[in-house]
């Protein structure tokens, strides 16, 4: 608003001259066409002036908003990058916990089963059926031997993951299309 003060301070100064002058000529008729032509190029230098200011000031408040778009736009990049990586690592967490209690739930339950066959293994020594009872025994501890590695070789295998930040499906389509089992 400011920038026009000076521009029309100009003009209305260039205009009291002239209005001096033409008084002061005492409306001599050649003269009154001369400041009358200086009065309309004054005018419209003036125009032009008012014109460059509006055309400079309108171009520095689109370039003032474009910037200002940007900024926002790129904020609401971030921040949608920021909820998707959010989102992502609650559910990784989930599915690690519900991983877990399955994991928990299948171990207890062959845990439990180890454990009655080993009981009936120990029942059958303590019958007098020693050859069976034995049998069992070393069924249930081979067995036992076996998911123990199985569980240890599942482990490396996260670990592995979780160093590379591979998901569960990638490193077990490897292993398939490998040739080799998940876990062995």
């Amino acid at each position: 608003m400011f920038r026009f003060l000076p521009g029309i301070i100009f003009i209305q100064l260039a205009t009291a001259a002239l209005l001096f002058a033409l008084y002061k000529a005492q409306f001599n008729q050649e003269l009154m066409v001369a400041i009358a032509l200086l009065g309309l190029i004054m005018s419209m230098l003036a125009a032009f002036w008012f014109s460059a200011i509006a055309s400079h000031r309108h171009k520095d408040m689109l370039t003032k908003t474009i910037e200002q778009h940007a900024r926002e736009r790129e904020d609401i990049r971030v921040k949608a990058e920021k909820q998707k990586s959010k989102i992502i690592k609650q559910s990784q967490q989930q599915i690690s916990k519900e991983a877990s209690r399955a994991h928990a739930k299948a171990n207890f339950k062959v845990g439990a089963a180890f454990t009655a066959a080993a009981g009936v293994g120990g029942l059958m020594i303590f019958t007098q059926f020693i050859t069976v009872g034995l049998l069992i025994l070393a069924t249930t501890g081979g067995g036992l031997l076996g998911y123990m590695m199985r569980l240890r070789q599942e482990r490396q295998i996260g670990k592995k993951m979780i160093m590379t930040g591979n998901n569960i499906i990638d490193a077990v389509k490897g292993k398939m299309e490998s040739g080799k089992r998940p876990g062995g």
